[in-house]
């Protein structure tokens, strides 16, 4: 024992550095985007953290501080990197609730909003916003996900060091723009629905007029569900394009590289 004592003391360093990376791993591969859903089995999302810190060690090695003397510090450290790792994942989790609120928009606007049930987020939705989800999901990992997460949980620590709490502005420019591009993307991204539903019910409103006697709305109902249905077909494709390059221009945001 006295002579592994030596090898110890050497890989004390790293094993305190390997413990502050998953620290910021596990909170951002949390939010991460098809790998931090809350329907995954917990023993394959505590593996992706556990191999998201393992290639990112190597890189972020030298970066990293020493183990400290003190209780204080230690829990500055691990509110610092468990913080930032939220705030990096944070800024990928708002395009995935930009596009399960676009598929509960787009659902509501045909007339198939009453049709729920589980998917691939924690809480059920519309038909729609599963479709949009999946979709999206397989489309930005058959794009490189994986390899721009890896890449953008190695940059972060040259936007906020290990120990050091970023700025409150840092926060707010970090965060906060998020929010509204998110809901614009999401308006965006259901625009088709909401003019064909609008469409609808316009034209309803004239047949109505002129066909008093006439039931419109158990004749219109199954013509703007079929109508909705070949849009998804249709706008699916541009829709989801449009989504995954908003994705892939968050990852660089957070480093002041232009979308």
């Amino acid at each position: 024992m006295s002579a592994l004592h030596p090898l110890a003391a050497l890989l004390e360093p790293v094993g305190f550095a390997a413990f502050l990376v998953f620290l910021r791993a596990g909170a951002f591969c949390a939010l991460l985007p098809a790998f931090g859903e809350q329907t995954l089995p917990l023993r394959l999302r505590l593996s992706v953290a556990i191999a998201m810190t393992m290639i990112t060690l190597p890189a972020v090695l030298p970066l990293m501080p020493p183990p400290p003397v003190q209780i204080s510090q230690m829990g500055a450290l691990l509110l610092t990197e468990i913080g930032a790792g939220l705030i990096f994942g944070l800024s990928l989790r708002l395009l995935v609730w930009a596009l399960e609120t676009a598929g509960a928009i787009a659902a509501q606007s045909v007339g198939v909003a009453q049709i729920f049930g589980p998917g691939m987020t924690a809480e059920p939705s519309s038909a729609f916003s599963q479709i949009f989800i999946m979709a999206g999901f397989a489309l930005a990992c058959a794009m490189g996900l994986p390899v721009q997460a890896v890449a953008m949980m190695i940059g972060s620590y040259n936007v906020i060091s290990p120990g050091i709490f970023p700025a409150p502005d840092m926060l707010a420019q970090a965060i906060l723009p998020g929010f509204s591009e998110s809901f614009s993307l999401a308006v965006r991204l259901a625009a088709p629905f909401f003019i064909a539903g609008l469409l609808y019910n316009l034209t309803l409103g004239f047949v109505n007029r002129a066909m008093p006697q006439m039931m419109v709305t158990f004749v219109g109902a199954p013509a703007l569900t079929g109508i909705g249905i070949v849009l998804l077909l249709l706008a699916s494709p541009v829709l989801l394009g449009i989504w995954v390059r908003a994705l892939g221009a968050a990852f660089g945001i957070p480093f002041g590289v232009a979308p």
